[in-house]
């Protein structure tokens, strides 16, 4: 896919701020032009840059012609687990050998989570503990366990994306600049220097920062930001490390599961897989959003600003809609 088009940061507005937060899914509909209020449905999936909702037939297409596919959810929302298990399914179901990805586990978690993958650890408990969970993600396990059982069941490789957090924090205490020879940091794969600041990722994650954290000072800001950076550049790492070694060794695709900010307009993680690869890679990003019936502005908003090149249309979570900062 293209890169999308940049989107002038007037007419921004957010919807998900989780890039730096330190039932029936699918229907088969014709391709059609996409309408406004009310035509949108559970179950449709909209192509933002041609306006049309399209079959699964034709996602499937897609799906099968990418490298690597960016999921974006909204955390805690059943119905974007099912379409990841749905993506994940159709993947097997074409011969594929899909590669999972999930911002919930943690690079120093990844010792655990393999050991209950192949079976050395049974216990859900000390799996929770070895993989790090409650230090790294804490929000409740059985929300996210449909796509772990998933890859167990049909020995999928599962890596954890995130870094840990205690290095997030301590970019949020010194900034990137104060990270350098800290001995922490230095046992995991983290570039030094540090890849240039990207202006277009910079022009909407600190807007979205200042929108979600008012009253801060400039310098909280920056290291916020600076934080949000280094997690976007730490999970672009583990993609692009899994596909260089895979190379030409056959039909698999990685399936990134992450918030759904940390794949907006195809910067956070996109944008820096691309960068870090150094070489063409077909990247397809799939932005999950739980429909509310009474705010399809919500939709209209995601559409008109081409959020990512496909919006996939669930149903409501039990948190119900979820309205950006600052609304």
């Amino acid at each position: 896919m293209a890169m999308l088009r940049p989107i002038p940061w007037v007419f921004r507005k957010v919807f998900v701020c989780t890039v730096f937060t330190v039932g029936a899914i699918l229907s088969t509909a014709a391709c059609a032009t996409v309408q406004s209020h009310p035509a949108y449905q559970q179950g449709q999936i909209i192509d933002p840059a041609k306006n049309v909702t399209m079959s699964f037939s034709e996602f499937r297409s897609v799906l099968l012609g990418a490298d690597v596919i960016y999921i974006g959810e909204a955390h805690y929302t059943p119905s974007h687990i099912e379409a990841a298990l749905q993506v994940l399914q159709t993947l097997l179901d074409e011969g594929r050998t899909p590669i999972l990805g999930m911002e919930m586990f943690s690079w120093d978690g990844q010792g655990g989570l393999d050991r209950y993958l192949n079976g050395e650890v049974t216990r859900i408990e000390e799996f929770l503990a070895e993989s790090q969970w409650k230090n790294n993600w804490g929000g409740k396990y059985a929300d996210y366990s449909p796509l772990v059982d998933f890859a167990k069941t049909h020995e999928l490789k599962l890596l954890g994306l995130n870094p840990p957090r205690p290095l997030v924090r301590k970019v949020v205490q010194k900034g990137l600049s104060g990270i350098g020879g800290d001995p922490d940091v230095k046992k995991w794969n983290i570039p030094d220097p540090f890849p240039a600041d990207d202006p277009e990722y910079r022009g909407i994650i600190f807007e979205q920062i200042e929108k979600c954290h008012g009253g801060m000072s400039q310098e909280v800001y920056q290291k916020i930001y600076e934080a949000s950076v280094f997690r976007d550049e730490g999970m672009a790492s583990v993609i692009t490390t899994t596909m260089s070694r895979l190379g030409t060794s056959g039909p698999r695709t990685f399936v990134s599961y992450t918030g759904a900010g940390h794949i907006q307009y195809g910067l956070p993680i996109p944008k820096r897989v691309q960068r870090q690869l150094g070489t063409p890679v077909r990247q397809v990003t799939v932005y999950l959003h739980a429909l509310d019936p009474e705010h399809s502005e919500d939709v209209d908003h995601l559409i008109d600003e081409q959020i990512a090149d496909f919006v996939w249309l669930t149903s409501l979570g039990p948190q119900g809609r979820q309205p950006g900062c600052g609304e």
